[in-house]
């Protein structure tokens, strides 16, 4: 089989600047990213599973949700309800893998919406042992001084308050065996001047990771988290980056370009498989080279 060089396995990009509405759609990307769907092949790694993915309708949480379907898992996805049309399609790829899928719209800024997505998906698929805490809001602001309280509180509620509340509601349902995922980023690590609420609630993230995987270990549940560096999805073009950074976006990692949604499946995928049945409190980074120490 011949090699496949990583520079140029996914098109280098140069998006033109384009805005839209936050939270954005996968559907109105210049160009389109690839969340998996002409790409990624199943092998049964996640036959029999039930995974709730938050933040499932588009960017990395929408490729992810391709993977486990083709992987033998049923899916469930969280999503505001503005983006429906992505989260259409991502349910019609996990049906056309065969598996449930169950489609849970709703703002996790709300406590009740948390507790309710994963009521709602053991009601539907008899249980859960996958939970993948995806959804992220990104908006950048030029200097700590111009963060906008309301935009600070709800950057904190749909990063970390949710991902703490979904996960408290989960593990009532979790038995050994089943893994949680938190999605941080590079921005933990090494933090955008204009990105300083967002890499907060990154590094937040990161270290609940860590720590809970200390707690749940001994009862036979596995957590760890994934580090993606600069992917192409809808948060970047919906005030998610400067105007400025949108043409270059991603070509400064030793690779030379960015990553695509598809790019990241594979790393969620082992995390839930048991190919990773040793694997607790890591972070796995998937970021063109960027470090993350």
């Amino acid at each position: 089989m011949a090699l496949n060089d990583p520079r140029h396995l996914y098109p280098k990009i140069s998006p033109p600047r384009q805005t839209q509405k936050d939270p954005g759609l996968d559907q109105k990307l210049e160009p389109q990213a690839d969340i998996g769907l002409d790409s990624y092949v199943g092998r049964g790694r996640l036959e029999g599973r039930k995974a709730l993915i938050t933040g499932g309708d588009s960017g990395i949480g929408s490729a992810v949700a391709v993977a486990y379907a083709r992987e033998g898992a049923d899916v469930a996805i969280s999503y505001l309800p503005e983006e429906q049309a992505d989260a259409d399609r991502v349910i019609a790829a996990i049906e056309e893998a065969g598996r449930k899928a169950l489609a849970l719209p709703g703002d996790l800024c709300d406590l009740e919406q948390c507790q309710h997505i994963v009521a709602k998906t053991v009601e539907e698929f008899g249980g859960l042992d996958i939970l993948v805490n995806n959804a992220s809001r990104q908006l950048w602001h030029d200097g700590l001084e111009n963060i906008p309280e309301d935009d600070f509180d709800r950057v904190m509620k749909s990063n970390i308050y949710s991902s703490f509340r979904v996960t408290k509601a989960a593990l009532a349902h979790l038995e050994p065996g089943s893994s949680i995922i938190f999605t941080s980023s590079i921005q933990a690590y090494d933090p955008s001047d204009t990105l300083l609420d967002y890499a907060m609630t990154k590094a937040a993230m990161n270290n609940l990771a860590k720590g809970l995987a200390q707690q749940l270990a001994p009862e036979g549940i596995r957590v760890n988290s994934v580090i993606p560096g600069p992917i192409w999805t809808p948060l970047q073009p919906s005030h998610g980056q400067p105007q400025e950074k949108i043409e270059s976006f991603g070509q400064n990692t030793p690779l030379g370009r960015a990553g695509q949604p598809a790019e990241l499946a594979g790393a969620y995928v082992f995390l839930a498989s048991d190919e990773a049945s040793y694997v607790v409190g890591e972070s796995l980074s998937v970021t063109g080279g960027k470090l993350a120490p």
